[in-house]
């Protein structure tokens, strides 16, 4: 008898195929957020004091959408260690990936309403 525990999963090429795209797609997704949220954060910077608020609120929840992100990969990766076969992986990965594209578009809603926030309030004439 053979300990099978170290051997490599095998995976058809389609279905290593679908999973890198969907690897693709939520790497993209984020580093799209996160360069969108840099240049939001850049650009408020410049515009002078009244946008110092919006910056340093874009900049906590970028933090805190990382950290929520990199706990989410985390655990993931550890559901990936208990996967008992390929159809197992696979609804895994489906799962997450699923997770994170919704989890990455409601980031990306929410930092854009904080950028409006901070224009709307910057451009407000001062009294």
């Amino acid at each position: 008898m053979t300990d099978q525990s170290h051997e490599p999963i095998d995976l058809p090429p389609e279905m290593r195929n679908v999973a890198e795209s969907s690897l693709k797609q939520a790497r993209d997704a984020f580093e799209k957020l996160l360069a969108n949220a840099e240049a939001a954060a850049g650009s408020i910077e410049e515009r002078g004091a009244s946008m110092r608020a919006g910056a340093k609120d874009i900049g906590a929840r970028a933090i805190a959408f990382a950290e929520t992100n990199v706990h989410a990969s985390l655990n993931y990766a550890q559901s990936l260690v208990h996967a008992k076969d390929v159809a197992e992986v696979m609804r895994l990965h489906s799962e997450y990936v699923q997770a994170q594209m919704k989890a990455l578009a409601e980031q990306a809603s929410e930092i854009g309403q904080i950028v409006s926030r901070a224009a709307m309030d910057a451009t407000k004439p001062k009294h």
